[in-house]
């Protein structure tokens, strides 16, 4: 059947509509009314317009452009959680919802172009943007998407643009989803490496990896909800954007379109332009002169100040963004190689505790996971926060395992539909790396001093009583985990212990189960940190984004990937798995499924890979608290 577009005005109501969808939570605490949040827009009234005009007029020249504007925004590569520091490219979440904030009641800007290349980011913070994106259209200017080449992600941002135009030669790939799993015990067999890896909870399928030659009935079923629930947000949300219905959305990905003009044909995208013939629409649409169009950059709008619309307040809500896998200690390494570093978190939350001008703080959750220990004491310390001041999580793309446990210490949490959470569970491990040692002759003496002493020791398997001592300790660690999230959640074990044992939900299921409170964005987090603090919903506050991206060296180690496998016959796979191991890679393997030199329990969640989004894993902090075999990294080497 065909549907016709919604008109601009049309369109306004059904995107403030929808907006609100958010607003019927219907999970396991149902009966509790959470605001919306401020995503809501309100067309400036004559004194608001007058500040506004006067405040601009006021700003620095180099601050200054013309009116009619149009701004870019080019998305391209990783949008970090984290906002930049003062060099960095203002690509960041919070920054580009900012700016979309500024531009709908911006008298100066007449429009926007995202320009759209290759995105990386999960679902989550697709959903964040596109929920920014349909703020700004209800300000009834125009918006327009551009791109060369992309896929389910790209178009998905695109969509939340009321034109879409892409070249008559254009790379748009619609052709649906994949999850996949990756096994490396043959590889460990032919090398001999024996993995020892205890995981507690049936969906635990961290350590799977190394155990396994191919996916468990659990981890199966599980990718397959998060694989139904990913495909199930995409077609809905996409069927709503084009008028269309779901089935007419699946029938276009099964149609494996290769013709871009089919596109438009169906109404899918508005038209096959290059891109000088969209500068010349937007040209005509500005009213600006034939040779040059009236445009501001993202990085200068950046400079406007959200007080000039009156986009802040008196009362201040702090904003905590943590990113990355969980590890103990006091520093912290930020960039492609962030980490949570306990320490560091703690002292930023003991900070805020005693800041009497922060009314409330929005935790914003963006892990996969790690170090129990280190879970745990970042949990106490929210719990604490939280017993002075209204302390709400929001979740990002992964919020699983250790991540979950950060959240869970705050009063409310909410997530996006997409949203990885769950994962309550430990897993914990060792190599044991004697019949390796015997191949090569290479000879290790243990001289120990304790019945226990050899538990973590890479020389030989558990004996009887390490081995029951290994279970019970990460039994007991599951218990906390499972215990602490109940007590958290306000939930009975009993009924908690059916959605944990490990298993990795969405958010729209974490809702379901009583893992999370509501479904929404930072937006909402920040309304309904206003409700607890006694602010007035109708108020505008200032946010206090207290975390800031840093860069890393160890976001080198990436390019390394297993760059010396080319090897071929009966060695190759020695050969491969040495350049793992230099790369990084077997590290990151073993940290994500519980191997670590020290023997610590890890909360963290399975190695994920999702076509478009990636690896959703804990690895990354590898460097930082990993297995870190010298002994297996110097015998390896020789194998080369």
């Amino acid at each position: 059947m065909l549907r016709m577009p919604l008109d601009p005005r049309q369109r306004a109501i059904a995107l403030t509509i929808d907006s609100q969808s958010f607003s019927q939570d219907k999970g396991h605490h149902q009966g509790q009314d959470l605001p919306m949040g401020s995503l809501t827009y309100t067309p400036p009234k004559t004194m608001r317009k007058f500040l506004t005009s006067l405040q601009l007029f006021l700003s620095p020249f180099w601050r200054k452009f013309k009116k009619g504007s149009v701004l870019v925004i080019e998305l391209d590569g990783d949008i970090p959680e984290q906002r930049g520091g003062r060099f960095a490219p203002p690509l960041s979440v919070p920054q580009l919802k900012e700016a979309l904030m500024k531009a709908a009641y911006d008298p100066r800007i007449r429009g926007i172009h995202l320009k759209i290349g290759s995105v990386s980011a999960g679902w989550a913070k697709l959903q964040e943007l596109r929920r920014s994106l349909d703020f700004f259209r209800t300000s009834g200017k125009f918006s327009i998407a551009t791109m060369n080449r992309g896929g389910e992600k790209e178009y998905f941002l695109c969509c939340g643009c009321e034109e879409i135009y892409i070249p008559p030669t254009a790379n748009l790939t619609l052709k649906g989803f994949m999850v996949a799993g990756t096994f490396l015990r043959g590889v460990l067999e032919k090398v001999g490496i024996e993995p020892q890896v205890k995981r507690i909870g049936k969906y635990k399928s961290a350590g799977d990896q190394l155990l396994l030659k191919d996916m468990s009935e659990p981890q199966r079923e599980q990718l397959t909800a998060l694989l139904e629930d990913i495909y199930e947000g995409f077609t809905s949300t996409i069927a709503k954007d084009r008028n269309k219905t779901v089935e007419e959305v699946e029938a276009m990905l099964n149609e494996g379109i290769f013709d871009m003009q089919k596109y438009v044909d169906g109404s899918w995208v508005t038209g096959l332009r290059y891109e000088d013939e969209v500068m010349d629409d937007l040209k005509k649409r500005t009213g600006g002169k034939a040779d040059k169009l009236r445009s501001v950059s993202l990085k200068k709008y950046g400079k406007t100040s959200p007080s000039a619309f009156g986009l802040t307040g008196r009362k201040t809500i702090a904003i905590v963004r943590s990113s990355g896998a969980i590890v103990g200690g006091e520093g912290g390494i930020g960039g492609t190689g962030s980490v949570i570093t306990a320490g560091a978190f703690i002292k930023q939350l003991r900070s805020l505790a005693k800041d009497k001008s922060v009314q409330a703080v929005v935790l914003r959750v963006d892990s996969p996971g790690g170090d129990a220990l280190a879970s745990d004491l970042m949990w106490r310390e929210i719990r604490q926060l939280a017993a002075k001041k209204p302390v709400v999580a929001s979740m990002g793309d992964v919020a699983a395992s250790g991540g979950y446990y950060m959240a869970m210490g705050a009063s409310k949490i909410v997530a996006e539909p997409l949203t990885i959470t769950g994962s309550i569970g430990v897993v914990t491990g060792k190599f044991n790396l004697e019949e390796l040692y015997r191949r090569v002759q290479y000879s290790k003496v243990v001289i120990s001093k304790g019945k226990y002493a050899e538990l973590n020791g890479n020389t030989r398997s558990f004996t009887p009583e390490e081995e029951d001592l290994f279970d019970r300790s990460a039994e007991f660690a599951y218990a906390s985990f499972r215990d602490k999230a109940a007590e958290s959640r306000g939930i009975p074990k009993e009924e908690l212990q059916q959605h944990a044992q490990g298993r990795v939900w969405s958010g729209k299921r974490a809702l379901q189960n009583g893992l999370i409170d509501g479904l929404g964005g930072v937006d909402r987090a920040i309304g309904i940190a206003k409700q607890a603090a006694g602010i007035d919903q109708n108020k505008k506050v200032r946010l206090l984004e207290v975390s800031k991206a840093k860069s890393s060296p160890f976001g080198l180690l990436s390019a390394l990937a297993i760059s010396g496998a080319m090897a071929t016959g009966e060695q190759s796979s020695m050969h491969k798995l040495a350049s793992m191991l230099l790369a990084g890679q077997l590290q990151k393997s073993a940290y994500q499924n519980g191997v670590t030199s020290n023997g610590a329990t890890m909360a963290v969640m399975p190695d994920i890979q999702i076509q478009g989004v990636g690896s959703l894993s804990a690895a990354q902090a590898s460097s930082t608290d990993s297995c870190r075999q010298d002994d297996l990294s110097s015998i390896l080497q020789r194998l080369l």
